[in-house]
């Protein structure tokens, strides 16, 4: 009877401990291109939802529904506060806010950069969930069309040059 409860206390600390670390890393990536069409560069990042959903929660001690406007613009502001790009003067290029959808998984969030080619970006800032999780790691994929630059951020390096 010993060794049963031994190894079932073995296979719950087991699972436990496989539950617990499920999760061992905290990413985002944003995909940021020029659309020819519509002469706009345009952003879609990417962010897993308990990672959004725990952020929100400990910063306004409740849960958000994110199909709902009003949650979304917390989450736009908050975003908006930790993700700019500035033009090759250094100023902020205006980032506009064009939606999020959100499921089980994952949060995507549009923006674009209206009228504006990829090539006027000289820096981008993306400090998105890094004040909540300090192991947030968020890559930038630039496509310019003809080839794709990767930039990563951290805690340590919020700000990137575009070229």
């Amino acid at each position: 009877m010993m060794n049963r409860l031994k190894m079932l206390l073995c296979a719950v600390l087991l699972c436990a401990g496989t539950a617990a670390s499920a999760h061992r890393f905290h990413a985002g990536i944003a995909d940021v291109s020029f659309n020819a069409r519509t002469g706009s560069t345009e952003i879609v990042h990417t962010y897993m939802a308990h990672d959004i959903d725990a952020l929100l929660a400990n910063m306004y001690g409740r849960q958000f529904d994110l199909t709902e406007p009003d949650d979304q613009e917390v989450l736009r502001k908050y975003i908006e506060s930790r993700f700019w790009v500035l033009g090759q003067d250094k100023s902020r290029l205006r980032v506009r806010w064009v939606g999020v959808s959100a499921d089980a998984e994952r949060v995507t969030v549009y923006q674009e950069i209206e009228k504006t080619p990829l090539w006027k970006a000289g820096a981008i800032h993306n400090a998105v969930l890094v004040d909540f999780l300090p192991d947030q790691v968020n890559t930038v994929n630039l496509n310019d069309g003809n080839a794709v630059r990767t930039l990563t951020f951290d805690r340590a390096n919020p700000d990137q040059a575009t070229r």
